[in-house]
């Protein structure tokens, strides 16, 4: 259990590290519907073991799928997990008088995933989540599984919301929409083979949506797979958090001679935050819709340290995430005294000194991981709240604090002490 707020001690890294980090949230809930969709058992080794994760398991259970979960010997946020396929079919249904309940905290994977899967089923299902989940845009995903036919009752296109299952709709299309998240469309893709259904993708949604061309991989990979077993690669954004570690290491501490290096780094590319550390010094412009996923959030508290002024475009999706993370990014490094420009959606974010800080994380597992970055440079960075790392990477401060050559040696402890934590205690 994390206190209510960390302090982070600047690094010295005695020798070189090579730090692991958890299953992709991303591949490990698409691999969760694409298996509970299959006609076969299937293993998932490396699936993510975290708070969106565990909803997206609940929710399956509740809808009656068989599903065992074994301990990663590798890596403690991970598990192995075997699914009985069910050919299509939901076993579990609620009726009009009496819904199916699934709740899914705050995952938007988890909601939008479910959401055109349950209307693959014959039952009635009630979908819904934390409040600002219920804030979260839905509008046109809900459009396009109306345009298939499905009859989804909603009085503001958000959750809660109550799904009619309808089974297959042979021959129907809809319209898929990435501009306010692409997980819209990756929803319609992971379900059209079972469902029978046409998705029409609008021009340039791979180059806008990478995640959508992720979807469409693994969607293929699971019609033509011939092995019981999907290995799940490791998660690209949380491990920006390590390599802008070791950038900043580098470029404060001259003469710093050892690594932090992340195990097993993603080869696949479907990933975009693979991309993270060729982006490593910055350029003078970075895109949210072109060039990184979330880890443009790292990017930016790196930006300081840029040999320019960099601008941030395209982030008006961040607005509607877990938070308002433009806001968040904005307000929190103001806090450290950097110069940070707001013109619609862009931040143009300016190299100078940075302060430490108490940091407000918004419940928002990004905006702690990110700041922690900055600990690891900078004196009197607080971290209130750590807690919220268990949606993506429970063990995150506990690889901070756990010793070379599997983490950094990082001093972590309460506000105003000098008493580190013990590793141990460091899991959310």
């Amino acid at each position: 259990m994390l206190p209510d707020a960390i302090e982070l001690h600047p690094l010295t890294l005695k020798s070189p590290t090579m730090v692991g980090i958890p299953g992709s949230k991303s591949i490990t809930n698409r691999a969760l519907i694409l298996a509970a969709l299959s006609t076969e058992t299937t293993k998932i080794q490396g699936a993510l073991w975290s708070e969106d994760t565990q909803v997206m398991i609940d929710c399956l259970k509740s809808l009656g799928f068989k599903i065992s979960i074994e301990a990663d010997p590798l890596e403690p946020s991970n598990r192995t997990l075997t699914i009985q396929g069910e050919g299509g079919n939901i076993p579990r249904g609620g009726n009009p008088s009496s819904p199916l309940e699934l709740y899914v905290g705050n995952a938007g994977t988890a909601a939008r995933f479910l959401m055109a899967m349950l209307c693959l089923g014959e039952g009635v299902y009630r979908l819904s989540g934390v409040n600002r989940m219920h804030e979260r845009p839905q509008a046109e995903l809900v459009q396009s599984l109306r345009e298939l036919g499905y009859r989804i009752d909603t009085p503001n296109d958000r959750l809660p919301l109550v799904i009619h299952g309808q089974g297959p709709q042979p021959g129907n299309a809809c319209k898929a929409s990435v501009r306010e998240s692409s997980q819209f469309a990756s929803a319609l893709l992971l379900c059209a083979s079972v469902g029978q259904w046409q998705v029409r993708m609008p021009q340039g949604a791979l180059k806008e949506a990478p995640y959508v061309g992720m979807t469409q991989h693994m969607a293929r990979q699971f019609e033509g797979r011939t092995k019981a077993t999907y290995q799940v690669e490791p998660d690209s954004s949380s491990g920006s958090y390590f390599w802008a570690m070791d950038h900043l290491v580098h470029s404060v501490q001259a003469g710093q001679a050892n690594h932090i290096q992340v195990a097993s780094w993603p080869s696949s590319e479907w990933q975009i935050d693979t991309r993270f550390p060729k982006v490593l010094p910055l350029p003078s412009t970075l895109s949210r819709e072109r060039d990184l996923g979330d880890s443009i959030l790292t990017a930016m508290v790196v930006a300081p340290w840029a040999d320019q002024p960099v601008r941030f475009e395209d982030l008006g999706r961040l607005r509607v995430q877990e938070c308002e993370r433009v806001f968040a990014m904005k307000t929190e490094l103001h806090k450290c005294g950097v110069k940070v420009e707001e013109e619609k959606d862009t931040l143009i974010i300016y190299p100078g000194p940075v302060h430490g800080a108490v940091i407000d994380t918004y419940e928002d597992h990004r905006i702690a991981m990110c700041f922690s970055v900055l600990g690891t440079v900078v004196p009197g960075i607080i971290i209130r709240h750590p807690g919220c790392v268990k949606k993506t990477f429970p063990n995150f401060y506990q690889k901070l604090a756990s010793p070379p050559p599997y983490g950094l040696g990082m001093t972590l402890t309460l506000p105003g002490k000098t008493l580190s934590l013990s590793s141990e205690t460091l899991i959310a």
